[in-house]
């Protein structure tokens, strides 16, 4: 079942006025009518894999096109740029060809409103809500009437699909308001070629929450869907995500609800895989810890972001150790801070399946310290994900990968709990520390040696086993932040600032710029303060 929803993909045809909501032309020539593509049950069932697929692709003509106009598929792939937003601005990741248009900026903390990197994370993400458009407005009760679509079955499976939809909306502009603070506001409601008004923060909290309230009841039950496509736990994730971050959003008091949140998303069947590393395997579509996941496939999928990304990044240039995964590698693209480095320091995480850290070969010795990023020897790797299975079966293909992207997990929602808890919300502290605990047992292969006491939980633990556990999955930049730790100078991390050893960014980098052509687009948008 796992590539149901990419396999449709790779053969279907996509909206053609999908993005005219943001001003981004699209550019993909295979499209058809929405007459035609929205003339049958089965187009909508294509149409809804484009939506979904926009998280996926850069466009349905292979890996070096983009359907975005002006964007390059290098920079507005989805994962690939949420990554380098929300990893490569951290403390857990550096690219070493800084050539490559927009990381030196990003890496470095001197990013501006015309990095690439951050118009394509934009860009794209306001793709995902204009596809989001079309689709709700040529699936009314009217459109379908009109196009002699009246069985019963098939209406309401077209309506579970506007209620999917709608989610994956939702999770667009919680992207908009994490990173960029404010977005252009657009429904289905609005005519084509409009000017959306900009929301702030709160207006978009409001209409997040609103919108995943509203068809949470009517999505499939948690695990029940088609994999690949969402259900009730995706929705309760990113409410239990806003509400976990609204004292940054909205500088309100919502841990109760966070922690309503996850208890809701623990009831719903899932249970840690029982290896932490067969979650980031080319057959991790079988964990039972997946909430939701953005598909790879080696052959369907063919793009430079995803997995793809990560597995060929992390191929040390030293060790040459891309036979250990199952592709080629990019001579030792992406490595490691020394400040992620030390979070594994300790007796207690020498047999820790999560510390994948290579520090080199027999006769050649990596550094620690990073003194020149092009020297792509110095700084350790990793070696969390692999296209592999975990049978040891090589993935479809030698580069491209199989291993799907896992946006959100049970992990996750378990530290999330507890550090809820620890600020002020009605979980217990007994509960947090058996989440805790099961996840460092699970690490340990089942062993005890490294479970902790209540008098060691805390929000400095939390931070610390949040990079631990879910390093490289899209979430750092996120929680730095929220634990007041990303800006200003009280934790540094090499080359934030451009210094080698780190120094203090402004509060204002907390946001990211709008892009300098968005702001053009639309007279409505003004910029972040700082830019």
């Amino acid at each position: 079942m796992k590539k149901y929803i990419i396999t449709i993909i790779a053969l279907a045809t996509v909206f053609h006025s999908c993005t005219d909501d943001m001003n981004v032309v699209s550019e993909d020539d295979d499209v058809l009518s929405a007459d035609v593509l929205f003339s049958t049950p089965q187009g909508y069932q294509k149409a809804l894999v484009g939506v979904y697929g926009n998280l996926s692709l850069t466009g349905t003509q292979g890996p070096v096109f983009s359907s975005l106009e002006g964007l390059a598929a290098g920079t507005s792939q989805y994962v690939r740029c949420l990554l380098n937003l929300q990893e490569l601005t951290t403390d857990e990741m550096i690219w070493s060809y800084e050539n490559d248009e927009g990381t030196a900026e990003l890496q470095r903390s001197i990013w501006t409103a015309a990095n690439p990197v951050i118009l394509g994370m934009y860009s794209r993400t306001m793709a995902s809500v204009a596809y989001a458009n079309d689709f709700l407005r040529e699936s009314t009760p009217e459109k379908l009437r009109a196009r002699n679509i009246t069985d019963a079955a098939a209406v309401a499976e077209i309506e579970l699909y506007r209620k999917e939809v709608r989610v994956l909306r939702a999770y667009a502009y919680y992207n908009m308001m994490d990173l960029f603070g404010k977005a252009p506001m657009y429904t289905e409601n609005d005519p084509l070629n409009f000017a959306g008004p900009e929301y702030d923060r709160k207006q978009l909290f409001d209409f997040i929450e609103s919108e995943l309230k509203t068809v949470l009841p009517d999505l499939k039950p948690a695990r029940t869907n088609v994999y690949g496509r969402l259900d009730q736990s995706m929705a309760r994730m990113i409410l239990a995500k806003i509400y976990l971050n609204a004292q940054v959003y909205t500088q309100t008091n919502r841990f109760d609800d966070c922690i309503t949140m996850c208890n809701e998303i623990i009831a719903g069947g899932y249970t840690l895989k029982p290896k932490y590393l067969e979650n980031f395997m080319a057959d991790n579509h079988t964990s039972e810890e997946m909430i939701f996941t953005i598909q790879s496939d080696g052959i369907a999928t063919q793009n430079w972001g995803g997995t793809t990304f990560l597995i060929n990044g992390q191929i040390g240039l030293l060790e040459n150790n891309g036979g250990d995964f199952g592709t080629k590698g990019w001579g030792g693209a992406i490595r490691i801070r020394k400040q992620f480095v030390q979070k594994f320091d300790g007796a207690e995480f020498s047999q820790d399946d999560r510390n994948t850290i290579g520090t080199g070969t027999e006769n050649q010795t990596r550094t620690i310290d990073i003194a020149d990023i092009s020297v792509n020897s110095q700084g350790y790797i990793l070696s969390k994900f692999s296209n592999k299975t975990s049978a040891g079966v090589n993935g479809k293909h030698g580069e491209f990968s199989d291993t799907d992207f896992p946006l959100f997990r049970l992990a996750d929602v378990y530290l999330m709990y507890a550090e809820a808890t620890l600020r002020g919300g009605n979980g217990t502290i007994a509960q947090s520390l058996v989440y805790v605990n099961n996840l460092r047992e699970r690490a340990n292969n089942n062993a005890t040696t490294a479970n902790i006491t209540a008098s060691e939980l805390n929000l400095q633990f939390i931070i610390d086993e949040r990079a631990r556990e879910l390093h490289w999955e899209g979430h750092r930049r996120q929680d730095l932040i929220r634990f007041g730790l990303y800006t200003g100078g009280t934790y540094n991390w090499a080359w934030k600032g451009n210094a080698a050893r780190g120094i203090s960014i402004a509060s204002f980098r907390r946001l990211f710029p709008v892009p300098q052509a968005t702001l053009g687009a639309n007279k409505n948008l003004t910029q972040n303060t700082g830019y």
